[in-house]
């Protein structure tokens, strides 16, 4: 799907300020070539974080393919945070977000967001070719790869740059979309740097195999991984993987991986239960509903499977979505039957609970999964969903205030909080929590509009409308800042 207009206006806009930055630690590059001085910069840290979030929140309100899907997130930022733990250096902030797309792509921000397309994940063979990827990217996001991308002779120069920085993100999402983007504006010389430059790449390579090795990853999964990439680009050189596209890989860059993984001991890396569970969803939700189920009835049959108890879990995704939910129920029954222990199990349940009209059921099911997995935010967002259907805010009033204690900045949980109030008629609090969600989603005049109407509410104390006259203050304080610092 294309990525639409509002995001390349403006957070490319943003992306277009944003040279490399100071302070982020990067694992030692052994043996690379001299690629220049990533701490000389003009912004600082939190201006290149400000930069990331404001194109990561256009993309979560107007980009269709963005997948918002907790599940999904949440597995793939664990997966992140396993390899960023062995970063060198002081902790470096990463998102990593889905996008529901059978491209094979994946792609960095300034400020350490990923975004992964669905068709990768489904291509990768096993968790440490999908984890060679990540820390692929995770690479280029330490080394400053995107900013550094920009020729420092166009910096000058706003409106070129602005085109330049158009197609640079246009290429990260969608290579194909890249040359719309920069018509008219140097196209020859901008469509030259859409890439990745190749040392860019092989320092990339480098650091990404020692990020691998370091987190307990079978290192040769990178380079299978972009082997079959290279080998499917030879037969198909037409339609070329958009990963390759904006990721030149050469034979080149494929020896080296090789040869640095070569006498190095080979390490055996079973796939993580979630790294299975999130293929056999994503696939269940590929093509038409009836296909899907037939694929995973084929699985079942032909005893094409590693773990007989995952095909079921993916059996019931697909029997729920084709509205088949007696069936969506033995199957998920026979997977809990083969010892299949998971939040993502328990949270299907309650799902064909919900769908069968058992809310009851669906909320007892949620309940006692989030004392057995009381870290998992998917469930709780499933609880208050449910909560909320149930006509009772008040449930969902006390579950997201607790979470918020530990996750405070959640927009989700403040959006929930939102609805709460409002359900129970209190309009104060129902305005603030609004405001705050959109606080967390960098839309501060937004949050400033929510705000007035909560000092208009006929609701609220004394204490609770002065609070919110001084967030009033705060907020408007900031948003000023915003604006000086993105005319300078």
């Amino acid at each position: 799907m294309a990525m639409k207009k509002s995001i390349l206006a403006s957070a490319i806009f943003l992306l277009v300020l944003a040279p490399a930055t100071v302070g982020i630690p990067t694992l030692a590059a052994e043996g690379l070539p001299e690629l220049g001085d990533t701490s000389q910069s003009d912004l600082s840290p939190q201006m290149e974080k400000r930069i990331g979030e404001e194109a990561m929140n256009d993309i979560r309100l107007h980009e269709p393919s963005y997948l918002d899907d907790a599940e999904i997130a949440g597995y793939l930022n664990r997966l992140v945070a396993r390899l960023a733990a062995n970063l060198d250096g002081p902790s470096q902030y990463f998102e990593v977000f889905p996008l529901k797309d059978a491209t094979l792509n994946a792609f960095a921000m300034p400020g350490g967001y990923i975004g992964v397309h669905s068709g990768l994940i489904l291509a990768a063979q096993s968790e440490s070719e999908l984890a060679g990827v990540l820390s692929h990217e995770i690479s280029h996001v330490t080394q400053h790869h995107l900013a550094r991308s920009i020729a420092p002779q166009k910096q000058g120069q706003m409106a070129s740059l602005l085109a330049f920085a158009v197609g640079l993100l246009a290429a990260r999402s969608r290579p194909d979309l890249a040359q719309g983007a920069i018509v008219g504006a140097q196209a020859a010389y901008v469509q030259s740097q859409l890439s990745y430059s190749r040392d860019f790449e092989r320092e990339a390579d480098r650091i990404g195999i020692q990020l691998l090795e370091k987190s307990g990853f079978d290192i040769s999964g990178m380079a299978s991984f972009f082997e079959r990439l290279e080998q499917g680009s030879r037969i198909h050189e037409s339609n070329a993987p958009g990963y390759l596209r904006t990721h030149p890989l050469t034979t080149e860059r494929i020896a080296d991986m090789s040869n640095r993984i070569q006498g190095r001991p080979y390490r055996q890396v079973r796939d993580s239960l979630d790294f299975q569970l999130v293929k056999a969803k994503l696939r269940a939700e590929e093509g038409a509903p009836q296909d899907a189920v037939t694929a995973f009835s084929t699985m079942l049959s032909e005893k094409k499977y590693i773990q007989e108890a995952v095909v079921h879990y993916g059996l019931a995704r697909a029997y729920l979505r084709a509205g088949k939910l007696r069936e969506a129920q033995e199957a998920v029954q026979t997977s809990k039957r083969l010892k299949l222990v998971s939040p993502m199990v328990e949270s299907l349940q309650a799902d064909i609970q919900e769908k069968q009209g058992r809310l009851d059921l669906a909320a007892q099911t949620l309940q006692t999964a989030r004392k057995t997995y009381p870290s998992d935010r998917a469930l709780t967002y499933q609880s208050c969903e449910v909560n909320l259907k149930m006509g009772l805010p008040g449930e969902t009033i006390r579950l997201a205030s607790e979470e918020l204690q530990n996750y405070t900045t959640d927009d989700r949980l403040y959006l929930f909080l939102a609805r709460a109030y409002a359900a129970s008629g209190q309009q104060f609090r129902q305005h603030r929590a609004q405001a705050e969600a959109y606080v967390r989603q960098g839309r501060l005049s937004e949050a400033i509009e929510q705000l007035g109407f909560a000092q208009k509410a006929p609701d609220g104390d004394f204490y609770e409308h002065s609070q919110v006259d001084a967030r009033v203050r705060d907020l408007k304080a900031q948003f000023e800042s915003r604006k000086k610092e993105m005319r300078q």
